[in-house]
């Protein structure tokens, strides 16, 4: 893997290097032009902005302690192991999405990566699989503030006591407080969004390598006893405990992912094709790193490891137990500040993905969705409408909440579906001789082909994981329903099918970038093949 010219370069982007800095953007909006697009965006995020619009989409503490529980209630301590085990897979996919954000670092990363590998259809087929799965994704994670905010004060619970009815009523009130701050921001630009995001996520790191260590401080077990403790789960499998744990690694699988989100930002960022490919490996890592550690130490510290608060109450109950109730709230008001702001990374990834999609006049009302606000030179409309549709779909939750968490489910898996048709077409592009890394920057080099291999079969098989019709998951209380239990297949496929037969028989007649977006001065199409190739036309 290189970053041929990247390495030991001084960074110019920042303070008291405005000359380069104005040459550096000018150049990025050169690059811009070359695939078709008019600059139009404002460009003020550095390298440390789209780092943490990664890790914040990730979000350590977020995906932590609204998940362990599940992780541990399904296989045991030892469920621990799919931490690496997804981290690994999801290492692959990163590397590749790396090598396309070097060459292609615009705004709807994923959708204009897809595109510009398998064609035009493939390209709306993956960024509609995106867009709607953000949509759902924006209300799942609002919701994680009635899993916090009354654990630390029952003040917030502002309906009722919390039991029954009342605990979902709470969460769409909480929720929807915390979407319309989140479109607030986000409507405002750009830099609000990245300033409140930034130090977001520098709480977020700060608090949670505290965590690591005052959790360290009260180790009680060794990782031997932890790591094995299965607690005797997998007998009501047909392959025993590996189908307790393929169950219990849905609870890592659904928080790694979203890295991508720092190179959705490329159009606003100074540098991108060299920034975007550090920031997503860089997010990824550490959300690794911390992660892992976070999970570790709290097994081996918690006082009972066999308590069943652990797959109930999760890592707030861990937290609480271990270091009391004060040292407890603090970390747990820091991980309400990571559920803002990964929130604020959700949806400002989804606006940039909505914005992408319409300026190629993919979506209806194309025009209106992708226009930029001349005053915060942002697309203000995305972000009212995504806010709308979170809401919307967060009161779901109040009468069906079973329904809502098998939606969000399925959403997770759109995302990995959407991020398998980028990687595929890609496969077939590299098997034909036809994919090119752009020239002296991020490149896998000769580890290309079989990196991007296991990137295939790993989202093929994580995907059919999260999909298998598994009563734990998707029928876990109430009367069991054939159409719950399946609904991954039935929803997905309602949403692709019906999705893509709307772009099929209507959208695709009226595809092409809109005049007003682009570029003015279109440098003519390089040979085929080459790194300076736009992309494809839509």
């Amino acid at each position: 893997m290189t970053d041929r010219d990247g390495a030991g370069t001084r960074d110019t982007t920042g303070p008291g290097n405005a000359g380069a800095r104005e040459h550096r953007g000018r150049e990025d909006d050169e690059a811009l032009g070359a695939l078709g697009y008019r600059p139009e965006l404002k460009r003020t995020l550095g390298n440390f902005h789209t780092f943490a619009a990664g890790i914040s989409y990730i979000s350590i503490l977020t995906g932590t302690f609204q998940l362990f529980y599940f992780g541990v209630a399904f296989g045991g301590p030892a469920y621990w192991w799919s931490w690496p085990l997804v981290f690994g897979g999801q290492l692959m996919v990163a590397l590749c999405f790396c090598e396309l954000a070097a060459r292609y670092p615009v705004a709807g990363s994923v959708y204009n990566w897809a595109k510009s590998m398998g064609g035009p259809h493939v390209g709306w087929l993956g960024g509609w699989m995106m867009l709607t799965a953000t949509m759902v994704t924006l209300a799942a994670v609002a919701l994680a503030y009635q899993v916090t905010l009354p654990r630390i004060d029952d003040w917030f619970q502002f309906v009722g006591d919390g039991s029954g009815a009342s605990a979902a009523e709470n969460a769409v009130l909480l929720g929807s407080v915390l979407i319309l701050f989140s479109t607030l921001v986000n409507a405002f630009g750009v830099k609000l969004m990245a300033r409140i995001n930034s130090a977001g996520v520098f709480v977020e790191l700060i608090a949670a390598v505290t965590l690591v260590i005052l959790l360290a401080a009260h180790i009680t077990r060794g990782p031997s006893e932890v790591l094995t403790d299965t607690y005797g789960l997998g007998g009501d499998y047909d392959l025993g405990y590996f189908g307790a744990f393929l169950t219990a690694s849905l609870a890592s699988a659904y928080v790694m992912y979203g890295f991508d989100t720092a190179s959705s930002l490329g159009e606003e960022s100074h540098d991108p094709s060299r920034n975007a490919p550090r920031a997503i490996l860089r997010a990824l890592i550490a959300s690794f790193l911390i992660g892992g550690l976070i999970l570790l130490f709290a097994l081996m510290a918690v006082p009972d490891l066999a308590a069943k608060e652990l797959s109930t109450g999760g890592l707030q109950y861990v937290v609480l137990e271990t270091l009391g109730s004060t040292v407890g709230e603090i970390v747990l008001w820091c991980v309400v500040v990571a559920i803002t702001v990964c929130v604020l990374a959700v949806q400002a990834a989804g606006i940039r993905l909505m914005f992408a999609m319409a300026r190629d006049n993919n979506l209806p009302a194309g025009s209106h969705l992708a226009r930029v606000s001349p005053r915060f030179r942002t697309p203000v409309v995305p972000a009212v409408v995504i806010g709308v549709v979170g809401v919307v779909i967060l009161v779901i939750n109040v009468n069906q909440p079973q329904i809502f968490s098998v939606i969000t489910s399925i959403a997770i898996i759109m995302i990995y579906l959407a991020y398998l048709l980028v990687t595929a077409p890609m496969l077939i592009r590299r098997l034909r001789g036809t994919w090119r890394p752009a020239e002296g920057k991020f490149s896998l080099g000769r580890f290309g082909l079989p990196v991007n291999v296991l990137a295939v079969v790993w989202g093929a098989a994580m995907s059919l994981n999260l999909a298998w019709p598994r009563a734990e998951v998707y029928n876990a209380t109430g009367p069991q329903h054939w159409y719950l239990r399946w609904g991954a297949f039935l929803f997905i496929g309602v949403v692709a099918l019906g999705g893509f037969a709307y772009y099929w028989f209507v959208q695709r007649h009226r595809t092409g970038v809109l005049e007003e977006h682009r570029a003015l001065a279109p440098e003519p199409p390089a040979s085929p093949g080459s790194p300076e190739s736009p992309l494809p036309s839509v």
